[in-house]
Formats: C-alpha cells, sequence, structure tokens
C-alpha cells in the first residue's frame, strides 16, 4: 500500500469505523442466542456492581463527617458503627458478585465459542464450491475463522462497558448536582484520549489486513518447512534455507510495520496523556478552592473528590474500553460478512425428492461452463446421456473438462447455459441433500479423515446408523478390509499420524479405505474419478473386476487415464475442447481410428 492510498485510508477511519459498529448488532444477537440466561445474569450483577463504588463512596463520606464532628467535641452519630459495618457488607458483597460476573463470563465465553465456530463451519460447508477456488474468499475465510474465537476480549469488553456506562452516568450525576464545570473539565481531558486511541485503533485494522495474505504465506512455509510431505524433497533440493529465508524476511517486514505503528502510538498516547491528567487535576483544584471558601464541609469535600477520581477514572475506561470495542468491530468485518454470504447453488422451496427409482436417467443438454470471473469456458454445448444400468467413462486430456462432468452432474455447480436433466426435470428442481443421497462419489483427490479406519468408512453415509456388518460388507467390496486386517486395531485403528496410536497408510490403501465409502452408500449413481491412480497394475484389475460386478444395474461414471480399465465400460466418451468428440465401446472407437484410438495407442506403445 502507497503512502498516497495510505492517507485516504486514514482520512476516511471515522466513516469506517462507524460503518464497522454496523457489526454490533449481528454480533449481539450471536451473544443472545449462545446463551440467553447466561447474557441476562451477567447483566443483572454488573448493574448491581454499578452501584457499589457510589454507595461504598457515600458511606464513607458520611463516617468520614462523622468523625470530624467528635474531632470538633461533638457527640458520636447513632448508627455510627452500623455504617462502617455496612461499608464493609459493601466491599464483601462486590468482592463476590464480581466473581459472579467472572463465572458468567467464562461460561458465556465457552458458549459463544461453542456456537460461533459451529456457524462457521455450517456456513463454510453451505458455500457454493467455486467460492473455495477464490483467493480473496480464502483471506477472508482466515479472517473469518480467527474472528470466530479470537473476538472473546470483546465479547467481555461488551459487558464491561455497560457496567462502566452506568457507573459513570452515576457519578456523573452526583457531579452534575454540585457543578457542571467538573464534568465539562473532565470531559475536555478524556476526548482527545479518546480520539487518539480510536485513531491508531483504525491504522492497527488496516495494519493486520494489509498483514493477511503475507501471515498466510508464512503459515504456509512454516507448514511446508516441517510437514512429513516435504521432508524428502527438502533434504535433496536443500529447501530449508531457502523458506527459512523467505519466512524471515516476510516475518522482519511484518515486525518492522509493528515497531513503527506501536512507536507513534506510545508518543502520541503519551502526550495525549498529559492532558487527560491537565483535566483530572483542573476538577480537582475547582472543588479544593471552593472547599477553601466554605462551599463544602470535610464529608462533602470528600464525597466530591472521590467522585471526581472514580468519574474520571470510569469515563477513561468507557473511552478505553468503547475504542477497544470499535477496533474489535473492525475486525468483526470480515466473520459479518461471511456469514452474509449466500449460496447460489441450493435447494429451491418446496424442492422434488429425487427419484427412486431412477427411470430414464441423467441428460446434459447443450451445457456450457465457466468458473466465475472468467470467461474461458471449461465445457462447449456439451451434450451427454447416462442411463440406468449404464457404466461409462469419461476420457480426454487433462483439463478437458471430465472432472467438472462429474461436478455438474453432482450439483456442486450449476451450469453457466444449458440444462441437466435427471428423468427429464432440471436438476435444479430437486432437493439437494436427497439428490446427494442418491450419489456415491470417489474423487482422485478424497479426503484422508485423521479418524479409525471404521469413522473412515462410515462417513460415506452419516444420515444413517451403521451396522458392524455393514461396514465390513463395504470394506470387502472395496478390497479395504484386506488393508484392515493387517491394522493392529482392526476396525477400531486410528489412521493418520496427526493424533497418538495413529498408523498411516499408503496411497492405495488409502484408496481402497475411500472406495469403500461409496459402496456403503449404496447410491443409485456411482462416480470414480481417477479411483485407481495410487493402485499397482493388480490391485487396479481386481478393484475393476469388483466395481464391474457390484455396479450391475446401477449407472455409473468413471474417469480413468488407463485404457486397461475403462474398456470394461459399457460406453466410453472422449472429451476435447470442452466438449464431446468420440463415443461408443472400446471396439468401435478403434475401429473409428480417430482420437481414443490414438491416445489407446500411445498408451498401450509405452508397455510394449
Amino acid at each position: 500500500m502507497t503512502e498516497t492510498e495510505t492517507k485516504k485510508k486514514t482520512n476516511n477511519a471515522w466513516g469506517e469505523r462507524i460503518s464497522a459498529l454496523r457489526n454490533m448488532p449481528p454480533v449481539l444477537k450471536i451473544l443472545w442466542n449462545s446463551g440467553k440466561a447466561v447474557v441476562t445474569w451477567g447483566m443483572i450483577l454488573r448493574v448491581l456492581v454499578a452501584f457499589g463504588p457510589v454507595a461504598g463512596a457515600k458511606v464513607a463520606a458520611w463516617i468520614i463527617q462523622s468523625i470530624q464532628e467528635v474531632y470538633n467535641h461533638q457527640p458520636l452519630r447513632p448508627h455510627f458503627w452500623w455504617m462502617v459495618g455496612l461499608e464493609a457488607a459493601i466491599a464483601i458483597t462486590t468482592g463476590i458478585l464480581l466473581r459472579l460476573i467472572d463465572y458468567f463470563d467464562s461460561l458465556i465465553s465457552d458458549r459463544y465459542t461453542h456456537y460461533v465456530s459451529i456457524r462457521v463451519m455450517r456456513q463454510a460447508a453451505q458455500l457454493d464450491l467455486t467460492t473455495y477456488e477464490n483467493p480473496e474468499f480464502y483471506d477472508r475465510l482466515e479472517r473469518a475463522r480467527v474472528q470466530a474465537t479470537d473476538r472473546l476480549a470483546m465479547i467481555q469488553a461488551m459487558g464491561r462497558l455497560f457496567q462502566q456506562v452506568v457507573t459513570t452516568i452515576i457519578f456523573t450525576a452526583v457531579l452534575l448536582r454540585y457543578s457542571p464545570l467538573l464534568v465539562l473539565l473532565l470531559l475536555v481531558g478524556v476526548l482527545p484520549s479518546f480520539l487518539g486511541e480510536t485513531h491508531f485503533a483504525f491504522l492497527g485494522y488496516a495494519k493486520n489486513f494489509r498483514q493477511t495474505p503475507a501471515k498466510r504465506l508464512m503459515d504456509y512455509l512454516r507448514q511446508v518447512g516441517g510437514s512429513k510431505e516435504a521432508a524428502k524433497e527438502l533434504k535433496l533440493f536443500n529447501l530449508s534455507e531457502y523458506l527459512t529465508e523467505r519466512f524471515s524476511k516476510l516475518s522482519k517486514e511484518i515486525y518492522d510495520e509493528n515497531v513503527a505503528l506501536s512507536s507513534r502510538k506510545v508518543f502520541w498516547g503519551g502526550l495525549l496523556s498529559i492532558i487527560g491528567t491537565g483535566g483530572y487535576y483542573g476538577s480537582y483544584a475547582f472543588v479544593i478552592w471552593r472547599a477553601i471558601h466554605g462551599a463544602y464541609d470535610i464529608g462533602t469535600f470528600y464525597f466530591i473528590t472521590n467522585s471526581i477520581m472514580q468519574a474520571s477514572s470510569y469515563l477513561q475506561q468507557v473511552f478505553s474500553t468503547a475504542s477497544g470495542i470499535a477496533d474489535q468491530a473492525l475486525f468483526l468485518t470480515d466473520l459479518i460478512a461471511f456469514f452474509d454470504m449466500k449460496p447460489t447453488v441450493q435447494s429451491k422451496p418446496n424442492a422434488l425428492p429425487a427419484p427412486r427409482p431412477i427411470k430414464r436417467g441423467f441428460e446434459f443438454r447443450n451445457v456450457s461452463f465457466a468458473y466465475p470471473g472468467t470467461e474461458r469456458r471449461i465445457l462447449k454445448n456439451f451434450n451427454f446421456t447416462l442411463s440406468p444400468g449404464e457404466r461409462i467413462a469419461l476420457i480426454g486430456e487433462n483439463g478437458q473438462g471430465k472432472t467438472t462432468v462429474v461436478k455438474l452432474i453432482t450439483r456442486l455447480y450449476d451450469p453457466t447455459e444449458g440444462q441437466i436433466l435427471l428423468d427429464g426435470v432440471d436438476l435444479r428442481e430437486y432437493s439437494l441433500d436427497d439428490l446427494h443421497q442418491e450419489m456415491g462419489v470417489i474423487f482422485q483427490d478424497f479426503m484422508r479423515y485423521e479418524m479409525t479406519a471404521r469413522e473412515n468408512i462410515a462417513v460415506g453415509r452419516v444420515e444413517i446408523p451403521h451396522t458392524e456388518d455393514e461396514i465390513i460388507t463395504a470394506a470387502e467390496k472395496s478390497l479395504a478390509a484386506e488393508v484392515v486386517k493387517k491394522l493392529h486395531g482392526g476396525y477400531d485403528q486410528m489412521l493418520g499420524r496427526r493424533f497418538e496410536t495413529g498408523v498411516d497408510l499408503s496411497g492405495g490403501e488409502w484408496q481402497r479405505i475411500a472406495l469403500a465409502r461409496a459402496y456403503l452408500r449404496d447410491a443409485q449413481l456411482l462416480i470414480l474419478d481417477e479411483p485407481t491412480a495410487a493402485l499397482d497394475a493388480k490391485s487396479e484389475l481386481e478393484v475393476f473386476e469388483r466395481f464391474a460386478e457390484l455396479t450391475t444395474g446401477k449407472m455409473a461414471l468413471l474417469i480413468s487415464h488407463r485404457f486397461s480399465t475403462v474398456r470394461m465400460a459399457d460406453r466410453i466418451v472422449v472429451l476435447a475442447g470442452g466438449q464431446l468428440v468420440e463415443e461408443g465401446d472400446h471396439k468401435q472407437l478403434m475401429a473409428l481410428n480417430g482420437r481414443y484410438a490414438e491416445m489407446f495407442e500411445m498408451q498401450a506403445a509405452s508397455y510394449r
């Protein structure tokens, strides 16, 4: 960001800060929904505590006046010792109430963290897949995740602000009763400091916003520099020093920027604090002058000076806390914006249930697709059918739209143009959740869940509980049962290295586990996108012999670069340039002597 841009951003600080305060109602609603009873009790306790300093000062003033009268040889006031006991009771009660506030603050913190974290997870899950392919979204998502749990200080600050405002109002009312000038002097002293704090709060927000991409890159460099996956290349290519230097350079740039802002804040903050101190002692001197001229007795003098001290302290706390909340509100912009994001791929009201059974199958009718923000069409006027009981293989060079077809047929995307029909009805008319229940999909970049072997298979269909026999049957279908037999803990064995006792698997073993998920789903449409990429030739043959058997009577869509497997399909569809250029079975396409035959011969030649 250039110096001119920084100045412009600084000039807009107040507008953006006021705008950011619009984040408060949604946050307060989140807070309220996370624990209504806890929030209510917290507010009641804070109101009670807010009266403690005023009541204590009033009782102390009465005691001091009583002692002064004794010094002047007057009798001790009635109930003197009761008032001493009352002052002690106020202090004890306030201490108990403060502990209760801390207790309720801890409860609301836990509830808020739980509530907002779940909302972030659910919101992220419902957003369009294309959203995740936008780097700007990743920056926003990262800030939203941090803001979801890193704003607990603001939640507690709002409670403190409420209590401080109530106490300040009471002490201000006391001072107004004696002289409005006292309040004016305190405000003149506190306001400059408040304006300075809010100014630097905005600069801090702008700095953190600028640093987000760099911090994300630092996290990536830190992860790569210490990951098991990268360890071999780090050593062989001598990458460790290179990555460390990049990390160090970014870290130093951020450090220098942080120090520069902190230095300015220390200088100007100290200067403005002098003004605040002057306002306090100006009002204090005014009360002394009035007392010297007989305006107040000793008890009233003590009460007023104590009220000045307390009002000044609480007024500064109010402005400081409010400034901190305004600062935190700026950081909540991405969280609120994240919650406001709406998916475009979603079910319509009163959506149709998925047909059971599917009778006519799927039809792509003049379908075109381009990713948002780009003009390049991955698919162009693509026409394609998939009938019940049919096994189809999609082949083509990388980037020709094969995986895009899968994402469109599963409605992870909607077409830019054209229609995708299921039993003659547009796919967008069906309930999305219901539609997905009839589909079993395994992508090449399938997830390796750091869970037990049983849970890794069971995630294939979490909508219903599964018996042990169902888990085992799915594992046997995918040949994952052989993998599980070798594990010390069997189906209860933790997979992956993240947790203690975890065991990592080879790529092919993980792939069999992933295939078991698809078989557990028992869907009408089974889609395998490069399902055997990590398997050796013998294992691949076994998987596809089993695959052919298990998909009898079902629709199956297979993407593979290995022609030894695709030739098992009933029909082979060849994509090029985002269009269907050839289709037929293996013999027909070889006889055609076109693109399929050329690719087949090229691959076959490598085995000769």
